[in-house]
Order: structure tokens, then sequence, then C-alpha cells
């Protein structure tokens, strides 16, 4: 398969991997009734870095994501600010900061800033998981190409158009008079489990075979007719059934024959100067595949209704342009996911994609979750105020379900200070016990475990178990403690945790900030020692 090439790539290629884990701190205030750790999510913060700090918690949970990146119109001004190691990558990067119509390269600086986030959010996708991408003709092509690195071109499902605007606007660029009013859903899975996964991307509708005969059950399909086009006859399809003819200017879509072929098969039948065949059930799919636009129907909104409606909820002041509209999605998300689906939208601007995902739980008693990531200062007053005003009922709305209140809740978290190993050992940010052991799992085995299931659960610091291998920790958040004889893995604590393991048929990782005890003697009782926080364990 062929590969992108884009400036800065390689700068960028595994900056995903160097992005700092930085604990996610939930703020009360801003929150609306939670429930706990594995509630609704909405973070404000970087969403590069707070994809990161999902990984403990949800690598390979999230089944559904959608997103809406910058469009790189010309007219966004964004501003790329990742801190990549390169220095002359990162002088390349604020050259001409913010990204503008007038940057030449702002399209190679477009390209850098979503690398990395495509994969993180692949890491964080189930195996059976589906991304949507929001994009338009100036990046549409780029964009393909990238989702192709990074997911796999088999795993393309489709390229999805739809009708954004209906009035002229300013925005974007105007070719030889012409303004696209559409937008483009590039349509991706995490892997071929996607396409078997029972998510049906094109919805179906069960056939019905009300008829039987000797033959089994069947039902009636008429034969069609299509119009000549200019000199396209097909004189095959011309002809005369039991004296029924086309009508003038068309023909049958069936040619002469196959319809023979279906006369032998006694499988033709007239009825009232009609022509229908017979098709029995077991000869063909049960199920009936239908355009997914076309299903959908044209109730799915605009951006000027997606707009409307914001307005409607928050007021006209809230002083966002561009704003994807409620109907479009919650069909995405109600076709392509389970009603206890996790969802997850790190573009998550107005917060139309947690309105769908409460709107359609209230329609259908789903469970579907939701996590938003919204870097801009707006995620308290518009992002997150718009879950809160639907959650609890918007007076005034033409929605019965909306003015009466959705239901739900959800916890507001902001992005706390990156786990850095420097900073670790002056002191200077130590994270809370839970955060930590969380991160040292998933980075020690790949296991994303919720942060209420990473408390202490003895005196030896266990925090977790696997089928052959128990991790203990030994931490607190206080450089006094972590400098006393408490933190140290010691002869008499290595042996108790060794009994233990063996008594239950599994090995020990110990994570601490020294020891007492030769590795050769620790290995002999079953134990694995790991310096906190100068290195983690291999994966295994």
């Amino acid at each position: 398969m062929a590969h992108m090439e884009f400036k800065g790539k390689y700068s960028v290629y595994s900056h995903h991997l160097a992005v700092p884990y930085r604990p996610l701190v939930p703020d009360a205030a801003r929150s609306l009734d939670p429930l706990g750790v594995d509630d609704n999510l909405i973070i404000h913060g970087d969403n590069l870095s707070a994809l990161k700090s999902l990984l403990p918690r949800y690598a390979e949970r999230v089944n559904c994501v959608y997103i809406d990146p910058p469009y790189n119109t010309g007219n966004e001004k964004w501003v790329y600010n990742d801190n990549v190691n390169s220095p002359l990558m990162r002088e390349w990067l604020r050259a001409n900061a913010p990204v503008d119509g007038e940057d030449l390269e702002r399209h190679d600086k477009w390209l850098c800033m979503m690398w990395p986030r495509l994969h993180l959010i692949r890491e964080l996708l189930a195996d059976d998981g589906v991304i949507f991408v929001s994009i338009d003709d100036n990046e549409q092509h780029r964009l393909r190409m990238l989702m192709d690195d990074v997911f796999g071109e088999e795993n393309f499902f489709a390229s999805l158009a739809w009708e954004s605007r209906t009035k002229p606007t300013n925005m974007g660029r105007a070719r030889f008079n012409i303004q696209s009013n559409t937008e483009t859903l590039l349509v991706y899975g995490k892997s071929t489990m996607t396409k078997h996964s029972g998510f049906r991307l094109y919805p179906s509708r069960q056939k019905d075979y009300p008829y039987r005969d000797e033959n089994g059950s069947y039902r009636l399909e008429e034969f069609q007719q299509r119009r000549n086009i200019g000199s396209i006859r097909r004189d095959t399809m011309l002809y005369p059934i039991n004296g029924i003819h086309p009508k003038p200017g068309y023909r049958w879509q069936v040619s002469q024959s196959r319809y023979e072929s279906l006369l032998q098969e006694q499988r033709v039948l007239i009825q009232n100067g009609r022509v229908f065949e017979k098709v029995y059930k077991g000869n063909e799919d049960a199920f009936a595949y239908e355009p997914f636009w076309s299903f959908i129907g044209k109730d799915i909104g605009t951006s000027e209704s997606g707009k409307d409606d914001l307005n409607k909820i928050l007021g006209v002041g809230h002083g966002l342009e561009t704003v994807k509209p409620l109907g479009l999605i919650a069909k995405l998300i109600y076709h392509s996911a389970r009603p206890d689906a996790l969802i997850l939208d790190s573009f998550a601007g107005s917060g139309t994609t947690a309105h769908a995902a409460l709107a359609l739980n209230k329609e259908d008693g789903g469970n579907r979750r939701f996590i938003l990531v919204e870097c801009e200062d707006y995620a308290d007053a518009i992002t997150a105020e718009r879950v809160r005003r639907v959650i609890r009922g918007v007076p005034g709305a033409r929605d019965a379900a909306l003015r009466e209140g959705l239901g739900g809740s959800f916890q507001y978290c902001e992005l706390g200070e990156a786990i850095d190993v420097e900073e670790m050992i002056r002191g200077d940010a130590l994270p809370a016990y839970e955060s930590l052991a969380a991160h040292l799992l998933f980075t020690a085995t790949g296991v994303s475990a919720g942060l209420d299931s990473m408390a202490r659960k003895d005196d030896d610091g266990l925090f977790h178990r696997t089928e052959k291998i128990n991790y203990h920790l030994l931490w607190e958040p206080d450089v006094r403690w972590l400098l006393s004889p408490e933190a140290v893995l010691n002869a008499e604590r290595a042996e108790r945790v060794g009994a233990r393991c063996r008594a239950e048929g599994r090995k020990a990782v110990v994570f601490a900030a020294a020891k007492y005890i030769g590795q050769r003697d620790l290995t002999d009782i079953g134990v694995t020692f790991c310096q906190v926080p100068y290195e983690l364990p291999v994966r295994g």
C-alpha cells in the first residue's frame, strides 16, 4: 500500500507515544450529578493530552468516534501547539502561527496535527469500533490518505456526502463561481471485525415472503422499466412479455435471456397487466440493504439548523457559527453502535454528540455513554452548558422530550499536571495513588481499568490482579513518605508478597521507590521489582 508523505511526518511519527500522561481532575462545581469514574465525561483541555489520559481507562473500549476537526479553510486561524521533541520542528510550527490562508505550508501543519490524534483514537477504539470524520474539500483527499495510513485501506467503509447548508455563505472559497454546499464524512473501522460486528452502517430491513407454493415461501418483485437515455436502447431488453410491451421510450431492466430462464423455472407471474418474478426465501439475503442517506431521509438538518437549535438552547450570544445538526449525529450513532455504546468526540465544539447520545437514550431506553473533549475556553460555558440544559430540560422547546429534560449526568474534568519522570524525582508533581497505578498498569500490560478499581487492597500495595500476576504499588504522593522505610520493598515484605502469590499460583510485580533485597533473591521468590519513577516492566 502506498503511504502518504508530508513535511514533518517523521518528527511527529511517534509523537503520540511521547505525549506525557496527565491525570483527569474532576471539577465538582461544573459536573452534573456524576455517578462515578465511568460516568459520561466532558474534558476541558488539549485533545492530544486528553486522548493520552483516556488510555489507562478506555483503551479498546470506545465503540463509536465522531470528530469534526478544523477544515483548514484558511479562515480558521487555528494554532498548532503540540510540544514535539524536535527544536527545528517546533520553530517551523511556530512560524506563521496561527495557521491561516497565507501560510503556504498549512496543509503539512494540519497533517502533523491530525497524525498523532488519529493514532491515539485508534488505540481507544474497540476492535469492532467505527470512526466518522467530518471534512470538506480543503483536506478531504489528504485526510483519506492519512486515514488509510493510520487505520488501513482495507478498513475504509465509505465516503458519505451530506448537504451541510442551503444558504449562500462567505465561509470557504468559491471556485469558478461554484460554491459547494456539501461536506464529507469519511468512515473507517478499527479492523475487519467492524464489518462483522452486527453494526449496520448501511441499515437494513428484513424482507417479507408472504406467499407460498410447493417450492416454498416467496415474495413478488415487479419487472421494472427504465427510460432509454440518448442512443442507449439495449434492444435485448425490448421484448414483449405475454403481449405486454415496455412503454414508449422505456425498456425492461431484465434481459430477454434472463426472462426466458425465469419462465422455464415457472417463476414468472402476470397479474393485471403487470409482470412479477417469484423470489424464493433461501435464494437471497433475507435482509434488504438500503443506501444510508436515503434511509435516514432529509430530516438530518444542516449547519444552519444546528445553529438554530443551539440558539434555542443557549440563546443567540454563544458566538459559534458552524454547528453540526442533532439529526446527523444521532443517525450516525444509532446506525453504527449498540444501545450501550461508548461514544467519543475529541473535537466536541457545541456538544452535539452528547446531546444526540442522550436523545437516543431517552427515545429507546439505551445506555449510551459519551466522552467529549474541548480545548477552547468555552468548554464550560457552551459545550458543558448545552449538555446541562438538555439534561434538565429546555423551557419552550418544541420537542416534548427536550422540554421535559433528557436525563443523564456527567463528570467535568480538567487535565492535571503531566506525570514527568524528572519532576517526579524532584517531587514537584506527584500523582495520586489511583492515577499512577492506572498509568503503570496500562504501560506495563496494556490493560485499561477504571480508577475506582485501582485503590490499595492491602498493606502491601496490591492494586490489580490478572490470571498470572499480582500488581503492587508502594506509593504516597508525599516526598517525606517516599523517603521513608515504608516506601521501600524490604525482605520481609517481599517474602510476604511472594508467599501469597505462590499460594495463588501467581507471580508478583512490585512498583516502589527503592528496595533492600537483590533481584536474584526476588526472582527466587517470584517477585519482579520495578523502581518508580525510573523504569517500567516489559509487557507480558
